[in-house]
C-alpha cells in the first residue's frame, strides 16, 4: 500500500466492583464530569466534546448511576456507574497517529480506577491498527 500510513490504537477497558456507592462519582454528575475532565487534561489529552448523564434511582432510597463520556482528538473515555451494586465500567480509546498516547491512556485509567476505590478490577487492553488510505 504505497502512501499508507497505519492507525495504531489502543483500548483499555475496566470492570470495577466493590465501589463506594456513596461515593461522589458514583452519583453526581458535576462531580464525575469535574474527574474526567481534569484527568484528560492532567494526562495531555485533548477534549473536543463531552456529553454525561444522570439516571433515575434503581428504587427507593437509591441513587442513580452517570453515564459519562468525553470526546477526545485522540478518541474517547466512557464512564457508566450503577452505586446501588457499587459497580463502575471504563472505556479508554486513543488513536496513535503521529504520536504515541498509550501512556497517557494508561495513566487515564490509573487515575480513575485509583479515584472510584474499587475492591476489584478487572482490566483489558486491545492494540487495534489498520492501514489508512493517505489523501490525494
Amino acid at each position: 500500500m504505497s502512501g499508507a500510513q497505519v492507525m495504531q490504537g489502543l483500548h483499555l477497558t475496566a470492570d470495577l466492583q466493590g465501589c463506594p456507592g456513596s461515593h461522589p462519582w458514583m452519583c453526581d454528575i458535576g462531580s464525575l464530569r469535574e474527574a474526567c475532565t481534569a484527568w484528560v487534561a492532567h494526562v495531555g489529552l485533548n477534549p473536543v466534546g463531552e456529553c454525561f448523564h444522570a439516571f433515575a434511582p434503581a428504587g427507593p432510597g437509591q441513587q442513580g448511576g452517570v453515564t459519562g463520556m468525553v470526546l477526545l482528538a485522540e478518541s474517547h473515555l466512557a464512564v457508566h456507574t450503577w452505586p446501588e451494586s457499587g459497580l463502575v465500567t471504563l472505556d479508554v480509546f486513543v488513536c496513535n497517529v503521529g504520536v504515541d498516547n498509550s501512556d497517557r491512556a494508561h495513566a487515564l485509567m490509573d487515575a480513575l480506577i485509583r479515584g472510584f476505590e474499587p475492591a476489584s478490577v478487572h482490566r483489558q487492553a486491545v492494540r487495534r491498527g489498520t492501514a489508512l488510505a493517505a489523501s490525494t
